[in-house]
């Protein structure tokens, strides 16, 4: 089924939350890993709340991707060449932002995450796992939202598109030459934003030729 494949905000969110846990925490396990590091006392309940923030944050931009969800499945019952267009919208928007500095800043920060711990020990020990995890989640989100949002083209269940979107993540955090598989998939998603006009089978999603879209 298109859009929201017939779920309500509520299942949606559901969904949503336990596809972002599968397919952040690995790339995010090292930084977890190191923070953890920093706590001397009670480690386990407080990576519990470092790790709950985290996904909170993720969990909360479902509600964007729902509402995304919704009039992209409008957009699916559309004329197949509007549901190409769309196709090509998605693409093209993922692509550039790969390309910007904001993706390049987002990305250095869960590269090379020393500094944000110097920045998490300064917060009050009260607090300090909740914002940690939260600041950390923002950051994270910042760096691949742009590669989320071509699950929109390749099917919000497409479980190859998971893997495969997932791999891309843990590459472009953990990989030396991280930064550039980030500028090689955006060069990659402003190819296909082009290439789906002669190919709309590339974007099954919204153009019919695979599992649903988001």
């Amino acid at each position: 089924m298109p859009g929201t494949m017939g779920l309500g905000l509520g299942a949606f969110l559901a969904v949503w939350t336990l596809m972002m846990t599968a397919m952040m925490l690995p790339a995010t396990a090292p930084v977890a890993a190191l923070y953890a590091r920093t706590i001397t006392v009670h480690r386990a309940p407080r990576m519990a709340v470092f790790t709950v923030a985290y996904l909170l944050v993720w969990a909360a931009a479902g509600l964007p991707a729902y509402a995304l969800a919704v009039g992209l499945g409008r957009a699916a019952r559309l004329p197949p060449a509007a549901g190409t267009a769309v196709a090509a919208a998605v693409f093209a928007v993922s692509g550039v932002y790969q390309l910007t500095p904001l993706k390049d800043r987002c990305l250095a920060r869960c590269r090379s995450p020393i500094g944000l711990m110097l920045r998490y020990a300064s917060y009050p020990r009260a607090s300090r796992d909740l914002r940690a995890g939260a600041h950390h989640g923002a950051f994270c989100l910042g760096c691949c939202w742009s590669l989320m949002v071509l699950l929109a083209a390749f099917g919000v269940m497409n479980l190859w598109a998971m893997v495969v979107l997932a791999a891309v993540i843990t590459a472009e955090k953990l990989a030396p030459a991280g930064r550039l598989v980030a500028r090689a998939v955006g060069i990659a998603s402003i190819a296909l934003a082009v290439a789906v006009f002669w190919v709309p089978a590339l974007a099954p999603g919204l153009t019919g030729g695979g599992t649903a879209g988001m």
